[in-house]
């Protein structure tokens, strides 16, 4: 049996402490990128070209990825986990990131096109699949996504609860104008790492 979400947050609190401002800077650098790619976007491109835009949005997915690596890369130990260059590690293996990570937005986009609910439960089934790439460097597309909902199997609900645990705080930042996210969002991070080390580490048991 896995962790509580009181565990995963506790142990989140405990891997960021110390850290928690290059954490705090790293979310900042990212979300500023990822805001004036996207203004410069819309600056470029008038209303008949918003499909290219959409699809030039596309190419922050690897950045995306880079983001949420980080926080396995810190939670292992590498001192120069937050450094802003490991932004875009994902770059370096462009064609399997983006190929996956698109792939894996696509499965979820129709099943909540079909109907929310089975998107939501997708969503969480698929929601390993960024992880295992970065520990599966020879693993890419369906069998990357296949394997997430393999190691999901029985856990989808405890990614649910350990999310919406989160609710409170996501409350607060309204009020902040949304500064406190800058905290919350790596907070986040860091708790969902926990949860995929603790449901990898069941699944090696299992296989073994």
């Amino acid at each position: 049996m896995i962790k509580t979400s009181s565990d995963f947050r506790a142990a989140a609190r405990n891997v960021l402490r110390g850290r928690w401002s290059e954490a705090v800077l790293l979310t900042f650098v990212y979300d500023l990128i990822v805001w004036v790619f996207s203004a410069t976007v819309v600056l470029a491109l008038d209303s008949i070209q918003s499909g290219i835009g959409s699809i030039a949005s596309l190419l922050l997915l690897p950045l995306s990825w880079s983001y949420a690596i980080t926080f396995i890369c810190h939670r292992r130990g590498k001192e120069d986990s937050f450094f802003i260059s490991n932004l875009f590690v994902g770059y370096k293996d462009f064609g399997r990131i983006f190929s996956t990570i698109l792939l894996q937005q696509i499965y979820t986009l129709l099943w909540t096109l079909l109907l929310i609910i089975p998107g939501i439960i997708k969503s969480l089934s698929y929601s390993l699949t960024g992880c295992i790439l970065y520990d599966n460097p020879e693993m890419k597309n369906n069998e990357a996504i296949e394997l997430s909902m393999k190691m999901m199997d029985g856990h989808k609900l405890d990614l649910f609860w350990l999310y919406l645990s989160f609710i409170g705080w996501g409350i607060l930042c309204c009020f902040t104008f949304g500064i406190g996210l800058l905290w919350l969002v790596p907070y986040m991070q860091a708790a969902f790492v926990e949860f995929y080390e603790d449901v990898k580490a069941e699944y090696e048991q299992k296989i073994a």
